[in-house]
């Protein structure tokens, strides 16, 4: 590292910050949150109309500190979450008198609560009861009405899954808590990687010879980041309780900010199949602006019934994150991340010695350990949640479309920030897996399967193993914060899955790219390197980014050869080899995984739709909010209140999603069920760049100016969904549409 002295403006600017950063604290208490220690004043939730910034936008980012001591930190292996009801404070008590107890609320008061135990009937889907629901069917000009917005659309028991149990329950309360990235040293550097001197909040630990990072407030699934595991299995339905906590601030933590500035949520299991009103969509559950207040409640229901009942729809990897309407990136960004397995009893159990529920299990690499509250865990599957983030530096101004006017806050530095930057994009300077910077996997000698989620909010990746002779090499100042400049291949990865479940039959690959929400699975085997030689114990390896980005619009270095790494290489994860299993491993990777629903053989016979996404002003500018929109589809922007399309329940169809512009990608995301590419360009699937559109998706990689054509189905329920680009910034910058399935 370059190590200079702190230069005469900076120092001036840190002190003209901490004479304003005292003032930003605004509002009162709310009138149930716990109260905070005298001086403190915790902020007022903004009414959603009031959170449109005026002030000129400031498009700029801050340099993260340098984190000194990387690769020392373990990797957080996730673990089921157990069902059942949690009190306030996170205590399992499935049996209490005041089990399933939500808060009634009266304006800013607070009555008894009250139980109110999962249900069937009529308004008791979530907190504000029953309410109508219609569209307007343009083919015949009458209005259609849709199942009621606060009742459960279908229940186990009623078919087509008369034949399932009760749904297992779960209980995840959104809290204010706190999260640490690393616990090593940091050193506070400028955008060149000079070193420089913090405001005088941070604290310097002699010990570990360097700054300690403090901890971001986050909002979080039971107050963790990521959040919880659910392990989800077909034919066992699974009801979350998802209540709004977020008024309370327990350990009175500064809210920074972002996040909802009306503190509310929306959670969406991606790409569950599953019925409007659980799916966690502002075109569905548009009260309030799209989001459950603090004090307020849902109960999604995932059925895990595969679409149309057809095996071959099984899916394997879902996740779950908030998609608060206009504010889903900083509610994702502030700790919104949940992380949701499936498995097949029938092929994919989650347990190599298993031969499933028909004798015809593939084996896949997992060993399940079965626990007495009907959840599950399962040893060598482990998930990993790919995050980047940035840290305040305490001199870089805020100001974007909701907030800040171009102040100062070094009371934040070494916290985490966020600005809605709807064109840039926002990317960090930090990596992080499981919630931690540059961690350590310690591995067994025998095949391991990994799960892959981007759950960033703009960065792209392309990931490889390799080895390297000198190891990591500081890189203070750059989007990464440390390269592997020796880094060599030292493994492949067997592909088994896309974000639709498994595909039809294994992919070897040297890298793959992963987009903002897709998943990618994978077998590596940890017992030989590439050239077949064993490993041994003791040997490292790294995984590692090689996709740069400047700005959130593309990759620097953009499409990237997936066999030729390049020189920029971000060594995300170590991997240390800690020898032979405790257990023989007997898993497979067999050479068929499971076949493809069928499609038609004529697409062209089929309806079809385009939707071309651009950069511009809205058509349907008259809409509140407009004057932030710089994302259209069609040229319009997310309107709630109309559909651009409308297709039949049963009917499938041809839909093509087309990039306007070749300045930017888009990670264009369908809710409901997975779609199967048909083209690319008008040549027809698998490329060499997507050698698994043999499988099935949910999200759309475009390239610039690329147009990709699918097929679709519409099976199962009726209701509003949505479809939008999964760059965060441009999903809440209404580059979003909705659209319905009726009868």
């Amino acid at each position: 590292m370059n190590r200079q002295k702190l230069n005469v403006s900076r120092r001036d600017l840190l002190k003209l910050s901490m004479m304003s950063g005292a003032a930003t604290l605004l509002g009162a208490r709310r009138a149930f949150g716990q109260a905070c220690p005298p001086g403190f004043v915790d902020q007022t939730p903004f009414p959603i109309e009031q959170a449109v910034n005026t002030c000129n936008l400031i498009e700029v980012f801050p340099t993260s500190p340098f984190i000194l001591n990387p690769f020392t930190d373990p990797l957080p292996i996730l673990t089921a979450l157990q069902p059942g009801y949690r009190q306030p404070d996170g205590t399992l008590t499935p049996n209490a008198t005041d089990a399933w107890s939500v808060r009634i609320l009266d304006g800013i008061n607070q009555t008894a609560p009250v139980v109110s135990r999962p249900s069937p009937d009529s308004g008791r889907q979530d907190a504000l009861g029953a309410r109508s629901r219609e569209i307007q069917d343009f083919s015949v000009q009458v209005p259609v009405a849709l199942p009621d917005a606060g009742t459960h659309q279908l229940w186990p028991g009623t078919a087509p899954v008369a034949n399932y149990p009760d749904p297992i329950l779960y209980h995840i309360r959104l809290q204010v808590r706190q999260h640490s990235f690393t616990t090593s040293a940091v050193q506070p550097i400028d955008a060149s990687g000079n070193v420089v001197t913090p405001p005088p909040a941070a604290v310097f630990d002699a010990v570990k010879g360097g700054y300690i990072l403090p901890p971001s407030t986050i909002y979080g699934f039971n107050g963790t980041f990521p959040g919880p595991m659910i392990n989800i299995e077909y034919g066992k339905p699974t009801l979350v309780r998802f209540q709004n906590d977020l008024d309370f601030n327990p350990l009175c933590l500064d809210r920074q900010d972002f996040g909802a500035p009306d503190w509310a949520f929306l959670t969406h299991l991606h790409n569950g199949h599953t019925a409007p009103e659980s799916d966690g969509q502002p075109n569905h559950m548009f009260d309030h602006d799209g989001g459950y207040q603090p004090g307020e409640w849902c109960d999604n229901l995932y059925l895990n019934y595969p679409a149309g009942g057809d095996e071959r729809e099984k899916q394997s990897f879902l996740w779950f994150h908030d998609h608060r309407m206009h504010h889903t990136g900083a509610n994702v960004y502030k700790g919104m991340v949940g992380i949701a397995p499936h498995y097949d009893p029938i092929l994919d159990p989650g347990d190599e010695t298993s031969k499933g529920a028909t004798g015809h299990a593939l084996h896949l690499p997992g060993r399940r350990v079965n626990n007495p509250d009907g959840s599950f865990n399962v040893k060598y599957d482990i998930s990993l949640a790919l995050y980047d983030c940035a840290m305040d530096d305490g001199v870089t101004q805020h100001a974007d479309f909701h907030n800040g006017c171009g102040e100062l806050h070094p009371e934040w530095w070494g916290k985490s920030y966020f600005r809605h930057f709807p064109n840039h994009g926002f990317i960090g300077d930090i990596f992080t897996v499981n919630g931690v910077a540059y961690p350590v996997l310690h591995v067994f000698q025998r095949k391991y399967r990994f799960r892959f989620l981007d759950c960033s909010v703009s960065r792209i990746y392309q990931l490889w193993l390799m080895s390297s002779t000198g190891g990591p090499q500081p890189a203070p100042g750059s989007k990464g914060q440390w390269q592997l400049p020796d880094g060599q291949q030292s493994m492949r990865f067997t592909q088994i899955a896309s974000e639709g479940g498994l595909l039809p039959n294994p992919i070897v690959r040297n890298s793959f790219e992963l987009w903002p929400a897709k998943r990618r699975e994978f077998v590596v085997d940890f017992t030989k390197y590439l050239d077949g030689h064993k490993t041994r114990k003791g040997d490292v390896l790294y995984l590692v980014n090689s996709l740069a980005m400047s700005t959130g619009r593309k990759p620097d270095n953009f499409p990237a050869d997936p066999n030729v790494p390049g020189n920029y290489l971000v060594p995300m994860m170590k991997i240390v080899i800690d020898g032979p299993p405790p257990e023989r491993d007997v898993s497979q990777v067999p050479s068929r995984l499971r076949d493809m629903p069928p499609f038609a053989a004529n697409p062209s016979s089929l309806p079809s739709r385009t939707f071309t996404l651009q950069r511009g002003s809205p058509a349907n500018n008259t809409l509140v909010g407009s004057g932030e929109t710089e994302w259209v589809i069609n040229s319009l922007q997310f309107d709630p209140v109309n559909s651009l399309a409308l297709p039949r329940r049963g009917q499938p169809e041809v839909w093509t999603t087309a990039n306007g512009g070749g300045g930017w990608v888009h990670p264009m995301h369908m809710h409901m069920e997975e779609h199967h590419v048909l083209f690319r360009n008008g040549v027809p699937a698998p490329d060499a760049l997507h050698p698994d559109d043999t499988g099935r998706e949910d999200v759309t990689a475009l390239y610039p100016s690329e147009s990709v054509t699918f097929y679709r189905n519409f099976r199962t329920f009726l209701g509003r969904y949505v479809a939008h680009c999964h760059n965060l910034a441009h999903e809440d910058h209404n580059m979003m549409f909705g659209w319905a399935i009726v009868p």
